[in-house]
Formats: C-alpha cells, structure tokens, sequence
C-alpha cells in the first residue's frame, strides 16, 4: 500500500522535474538509476531513500525540505495538505503557462503578474 507521504514527495519530484524541463531518462541520468525507477518514485509506488532523495534534490536544484512542503502532521499519520489536493500543476495547460511565465524576463514577467492580477479581480 501507498503512503501517502511517498506520493506526495512522488508528487513534488514529477512537478519539479516537470518545471525545469527534464525527462525521467535525464534525471536517472543524473542519479545514476534507471528511468523506470524514476518512475515508480513519482507514484509513489517505492519510497525514495534519503541518500536518493538528496540526489534528485541536487539534481533538480531545490532543497530536499522542497519535497516535504504542503504536508501537515496529523494525529496518527501525515496527511496531504491542502496545497497538493486540488493538483493544480497536474494539468498540462497549467504546467505550460508557469513554465511559459518564468521564461519571460523579470522586469516584464512581473508587469504580466500584475495584469493577470487585475483581470481576475474584475472577472
């Protein structure tokens, strides 16, 4: 049975991978596994170990603290928090559009921002 702390450090690993750009064959490239490994950590189907963790962390740049953001302790076990249920990232469309976003140079990145910020108080 999934733990849902796996799958949600699975998760956070595919959203980041996904964000920088890189295939499961180029980050088990980096972590010298094979991609299918890859693969089973990102559904969380096999934990990843903390030596492997701070590999995948090196490799897609983020701390291994990243991993663990949006999890709250609850009583008897971790439960996901509110950040990863709704899954926003998980849609294509979304995914494109912050990786479009961050293409964009800062200066016009952030007068962007605060146009989609003004159209969506007005909608």
């Amino acid at each position: 049975m999934k733990h849902p702390v796996d799958i949600h450090v699975g998760k956070k690993t595919r959203h980041r991978r996904w964000m920088v750009g890189m295939t499961q064959q180029q980050l088990a490239e980096c972590v010298g596994i094979k991609f299918q490994q890859i693969q089973k950590y990102e559904t969380g189907m096999n934990r990843i170990s903390a030596s492997r963790l701070w590999d995948i962390a090196e490799a897609l740049e983020v701390p291994v603290s990243y991993f663990f953001d949006g999890l709250e302790q609850g009583n008897d076990a971790p439960a996901l928090g509110e950040a990863m249920q709704g899954d926003l990232l998980s849609d294509k469309e979304a995914l494109e559009l912050v990786r479009a976003y961050y293409a964009i140079p800062e200066n016009q990145r952030r007068r962007l921002f605060d146009l989609a910020r003004v159209l969506s108080e007005v909608a």
